[in-house]
Formats: C-alpha cells, sequence, structure tokens
C-alpha cells in the first residue's frame, strides 16, 4: 500500500463516515488472562466515546510506510490453504460475529504478543464503497463499483494511572479520585487485507508497529506465519556497521558524505515528485555511490555480498530506514558534531603533523554554551 492508499481509508474510519456496526474487544491482564470480551455497538455508542474508539483503531494506520507501517506478503499457498490466513478470512467474512473463531484469534494474540502489562485488543470489520477516481484524482461515488471489507485490528496497552485529586462539582472539593486504568495508544496492529491499487488484495496485509526499534517478530509469525525486516533502528545500525565491515580502510569520511548525500537527494527527489508509492533503494543504488568515490572493486564486491548477507538477497530497503536526512552526525567517545546535512562540506578530515584532525569551517556565527564568541584573527604557529 502506499501513502494515497493509507489515507484514504484512515479517512474512512470515522464514526460518521464508517460502516462499521461494532468494535468488539478482549481485556488481557498481566498474567495473560482474559478479563472481559465486550461487543460495543456503535450506534449505541456516545460521540465522545466512539471517537475515542475510532481514533485508537485508526492509530494503527499512522506513522511511515517502512517504519510503522509493513507489508505484509502471504505465499499463495498460505492464501490456498493454511490456517493463518483461513483465520484471518474466516473473522472477515462473518464479520467478527462467530464467537469461537474471534476468541481463537485472540488467544493466537495472548501467546504472541510480548507485553508485560495488561493491554486491550481492539477489533473492528468495515467495509468501504470504493468511489471511483479519474486520473486527475477527481472521485465520483455514483460510479464505484468496488466494496472493499476488511479488519482493522489494534492492541492496546493499559495502564495505571496515579491517584490524583481531581474536582467534584457538587461537594464543591478536590477528593481522591484513585487509581483508573486507561487505554494508550496501540503498540501494534494490522489491516487486512491490504487496500492495493484501490482495491481489495487477501494475499497482503498492512502490519503497523509504534516503535521503529521493535517489531514484535513473534506476533507476526503467530499470526501471519511470515517473515519481517528487522526494525527500522536495527536496519539503520546494520548498514552503518556494513559500510565500515566492508569497506575497512577505505570507509572514509568523504565516502561516508558522498553516500549519505546521495540517498538524501533520492530522498528529497522523491517528496518533491508527490509519487505516492513508497522509495526503495538497492544493493545497486548504494555501490553507484560507493564507487563514485574511488572505493575499490575488491571492496565493493565484498560490500555486495556482505549487503546479501546482512539484509537478503538482492533486497530493497526504504532510505529512511538507513540514512537520517535531518542531521549529518560525526562522534568520537568524548566528543560529537552534528552538522546539516546540506553542508556537510564544512567539515574534513586532515592530518597535521602527524595527528589526525577533524575540522570545521567557522566563518558564520559561532556560539558555545549559547554564547556567541569571536575567533581570534591570528594564525597559529606551525604544528
Amino acid at each position: 500500500m502506499n501513502i494515497k492508499e493509507v489515507g484514504e481509508i484512515r479517512r474512512h474510519i470515522r464514526r460518521d463516515r464508517s460502516n462499521m456496526p461494532a468494535i468488539f474487544g478482549c481485556y488481557v491482564n498481566d498474567n495473560k488472562e482474559i478479563v472481559s470480551e465486550f461487543r460495543r455497538s456503535t450506534g449505541m455508542m456516545s460521540e465522545n466515546e466512539g471517537e475515542k474508539y475510532f481514533t485508537l483503531l485508526k492509530r494503527s494506520l499512522s506513522g511511515s510506510i517502512g517504519k510503522n507501517l509493513i507489508d505484509i506478503t502471504f505465499k499463495t499457498s498460505q492464501v490456498a490453504n493454511s490456517p493463518e490466513h483461513k483465520l484471518l478470512m474466516e473473522l472477515r467474512q462473518t464479520e467478527l460475529n462467530d464467537e469461537s473463531v474471534r476468541h481463537t484469534f485472540y488467544q493466537k494474540v495472548i501467546e504472541s504478543v510480548p507485553l508485560t502489562e495488561s493491554y486491550l485488543i481492539l477489533l473492528g470489520c468495515d467495509a468501504y464503497d470504493v468511489p471511483f477516481k479519474s486520473k486527475d484524482d477527481q472521485t465520483d461515488n455514483a460510479r464505484g463499483d468496488e466494496t472493499y471489507r476488511f479488519l482493522l485490528c489494534a492492541i492496546c496497552p493499559v495502564k495505571q494511572t496515579k491517584a490524583t485529586l481531581h474536582y467534584v462539582p457538587e461537594e464543591k472539593l478536590f477528593q481522591d479520585g484513585g487509581i483508573t486504568n486507561t487505554v494508550s495508544a496501540p503498540e501494534l496492529g494490522f489491516l487486512f487485507p491490504a487496500f492495493d491499487n484501490r482495491a481489495t488484495n487477501i494475499y497482503n496485509a498492512l502490519y503497523y508497529t509504534r516503535s521503529p526499534k521493535e517489531n514484535h517478530e513473534s506476533f507476526v509469525d503467530t499470526v501471519f506465519c511470515t517473515s519481517i525486516p528487522k526494525p527500522a533502528a536495527q536496519q539503520k545500525k546494520s548498514f552503518e556497521a556494513l559500510l565500515g565491515r566492508s569497506l575497512d580502510d577505505q570507509c572514509s569520511m568523504d565516502v561516508i558524505q558522498t553516500v549519505h548525500e546521495q540517498i538524501c537527494q533520492r530522498i528529497e527527489m522523491h517528496k518533491e515528485s508527490k509519487i505516492p508509492d513508497p522509495l526503495l533503494i538497492n544493493k545497486a543504488d548504494v555501490k553507484d555511490a560507493l564507487a563514485s568515490c574511488g572505493v575499490s572493486e575488491e571492496r565493493l564486491a565484498k560490500f555486495s555480498v556482505d549487503y546479501d548477507e546482512e539484509f537478503g538477497f538482492e533486497a530493497e530497503l526504504h532510505p529512511r530506514n538507513i540514512v537520517d536526512n535531518r542531521k549529518f552526525e560525526v562522534s568520537m567517545p568524548d566528543v560529537s558534531i552534528k552538522v546539516s546535512p546540506d553542508r556537510t562540506d564544512l567539515i574534513e578530515t586532515r592530518i597535521i603533523g602527524g595527528v589526525k584532525y577533524i575540522l570545521i569551517c567557522a566563518e558564520e556565527n559561532v556560539e558555545v554554551n549559547g554564547v556567541s564568541i569571536h575567533i581570534q584573527d591570528r594564525e597559529t604557529s606551525p604544528v
């Protein structure tokens, strides 16, 4: 799914637009025991209550594609005959009204979610009448011929709040409010089936994880029985380690600057083009950047082998997962320097008198601890 398709479904998940007749829930305590199960009619909810439930479900479609929103692809054999895909299809076909099917799903979640605190499993089944959209993005509801029926799941931690004083108007006093259990934003969730090319795709799902540092692999393995990329934060660390390991003594400041700049340029060009499909880069793209700054064929060959071992054969990566296009950082054990990505030309490395230095051009305003300083207009003696 691309960002436009995700946005289209998000806009539909509102109490005044949705065709979701009810929201189902299962409250699980920190001992992995079901405390309660419920079915709440959306038509019987108050406006405020309904808004809160729909907001929680909609949050499972938030964040960046490739970082928080990850495509799940089922094998053809899974779609044809597998218990995991069959369960998801039964949930969808029964519109969550089959208690035994629903309970089977709850048990799968409970055995695989690694949360140590209490949590709430929220489920909704909706039907979206997809309007016709012309090439110039004009919609025509009367010409739509596709109904997209989908499941939306959000798994939300339930946290105990501290007892606080609160105001009671009837008593005109502040009194002890006691401890309450509050539902937090989803930690993970999913949309099934996917909404690809604005149509139903039962071969895919869209998986959500709140933290780019954690992908909850055990949940994905249990519910979807498929592999998932490393968490975005881990991809970045793996890519950085890969460059250092593969290039060895050819891993210079200029090389890392070039790779960073070229990937950032691709991100910016993709943003300006307003292409909805996510940007992906592959091994060849990185090798071209490395070759452009003189990395030897031997090191390029090693990078190629190491890349496949680290990420999978000919894997494509989301560039925002492997570089931070908002900053460029140089660090040592006792010093850290952060530079705007478009001004990496201010930094260079040099050996002076046998000592290695990082040099920073300081022609513009310089502050130390927030105080503007003057650099004395005198040359130092030769080192």
